[in-house]
């Protein structure tokens, strides 16, 4: 046996009569989806439940699976100790999806989480375990934290999960815990925003269709905007269906107190090859970026050949003729922006040129930037297909007097302080104010948001 059925489901206090106090009313759609949810895997009698949830134990890079045998939670944080919630995990599949992870150099495993018990801080996991209780307790569960990896990532956190069922014949059921956006009106946690509802009626007809190649190519920046919960954790129950079939029906979809509540049930109907999506998603991201490095400039070709170079024979690539004179011609500093996934893989530059030409700088910081920033992992030459590699070329730096001197669209800034000094550069995404951008440029330096700085400013041209 393996994933039998999958479950997408919200997790608000609120809907918890103990601390909706009759508010859990207003979304009372919700609530009795949640009852059929229960119900359904109380008839399945599974094994194993497997729960994501946004609140538990998260990491930028790495997936927090918890370790302990025995764990416990209270909705204490949200007046109603009474709530108590005891489980066993299922330490057999935990230990066998952390051995799986570390085989393929996954970063997944029970770091974090290996002594706590108490998991009364996660109430994504303790939402849906106090209606799935209700009906059902003769099982063991696996509970795990999102990350800040990709949604393709999240996805084959899902895949492993599977391979782990399948080696030890489980006969389990997968929680996707999340709600969807939470600017859905004025009066929610972060009021009104037309991308809010736009997410949710996207995200409710990908779950509909079971459209998990869909799920997966969402733009990061529209989450974010749309302040999503659980699109991460839908992506990994998608990667436990890998070449599954599966039968769906959506129960409900509130959005009452300006926060988007779905629940999306899934039944495995036998395997389907041609659900590979997680394949097929790599051979479209392959493809693309062949398409784009035939139509890349000077620059960003030259970016892209270094990296590839330097990964494969770990040193730089030599010039030759081949390199157009026009980058032997200049100097300029230039930074060498990666991204994998639609998500930043390394950005290294320099802000004035050192070295003899424009070429040079280019070859060094694509180098640098791949195996050498230092919030990233070096890139491996599995990863080389699937690059996006921009170059912006800098002009020199001017000094200003004052921040009304800078456009976040038209000008990157420098900051310094006591041999302090942070970069950004202009027109990025998200970046729409000036004090936004000065405010990041001063936490990459280590400068604090009170402490004075002098400015610069400079322009950039972009190049793909």
């Amino acid at each position: 046996m393996s994933i039998i059925a999958g479950f997408v489901v919200p997790h608000a206090p609120i809907l918890v009569k103990e601390v909706g106090k009759g508010e859990e009313n207003k979304v009372i759609k919700t609530v009795e989806s949640y009852k059929a949810v229960a119900k359904d895997i109380a008839k399945l009698k599974p094994d194993t439940i497997i729960i994501s949830s946004p609140h538990a134990e998260a990491y930028s890079d790495y997936f927090s699976i918890a370790g302990t045998k025995t764990g416990y939670g209270s909705l204490a944080n949200f007046n109603a100790p009474e709530v108590m919630i005891n489980v066993n995990y299922d330490t057999e599949l935990t230990d066998l999806i952390e051995k799986l992870s570390q085989e393929i150099s996954f970063p997944a495993g029970k770091l974090g989480e290996n002594s706590r018990t108490d998991f009364s801080s996660d109430h994504g996991s303790l939402v849906p375990l106090y209606f799935i209780n209700q009906e059902y307790k003769n099982y063991r569960l696996v509970r795990l934290g999102l990350s800040g990896l990709s949604i393709a990532e999240h996805y084959r956190m899902g895949m492993i999960i599977q391979k782990a069922l399948e080696a030890l014949g489980r006969n389990a059921v997968y929680v996707a815990s999340g709600d969807l956006s939470h600017c859905q009106s004025k009066d929610g946690p972060y009021g009104f925003k037309p991308c809010g509802p736009q997410y949710d009626k996207m995200i409710m007809d990908t779950l509909e269709k079971a459209d998990f190649k869909g799920l997966l190519n969402y733009d990061p920046d529209f989450l974010d905007e749309a302040e999503v919960c659980g699109h991460d954790s839908f992506a990994i129950m998608a990667g436990a269906f890998d070449r599954k079939a599966v039968e769906t029906k959506v129960l409900s979809h509130e959005n009452t107190f300006g926060i988007g509540y779905g629940v999306v049930e899934y039944f495995v109907k036998g395997d389907d090859v041609n659900r590979n999506f997680y394949d097929q998603y790599l051979d479209d991201r392959k493809e693309l970026m062949e398409e784009k490095s035939k139509k890349a400039d000077i620059f960003a070709s030259l970016a892209r050949r270094a990296i590839n170079y330097y990964i494969l024979n770990n040193k730089p690539l030599p010039l030759d003729a081949s390199i157009p004179l026009e980058l032997l011609n200049q100097k300029a500093g230039a930074f060498v922006s990666i991204h994998e996934d639609q998500r930043l893989r390394g950005c290294i530059g320099t802000i004035q040129p050192i070295y003899p030409n424009l070429a040079e700088e280019i070859i060094h910081n694509a180098c640098e930037a791949s195996t050498r920033d230092p919030r990233f992992d070096p890139i491996l030459p599995k990863e080389l297909p699937y690059l996006d590699i921009s170059v912006d070329v800098l002009s020199p730096f001017e000094a200003i007097s004052s921040k009304k001197e800078l456009d976040p669209k038209k000008y990157g800034v420098i900051v310094m302080n006591s041999g302090r000094e942070g970069l950004l550069l202009p027109d990025l995404e998200g970046v729409d104010t000036v004090d936004q951008q000065i405010k990041i440029a001063k936490r990459k330096a280590g400068i604090g948001d009170d402490e004075e700085v002098k400015l610069f400013r400079f322009t950039s041209r972009r190049h793909v």
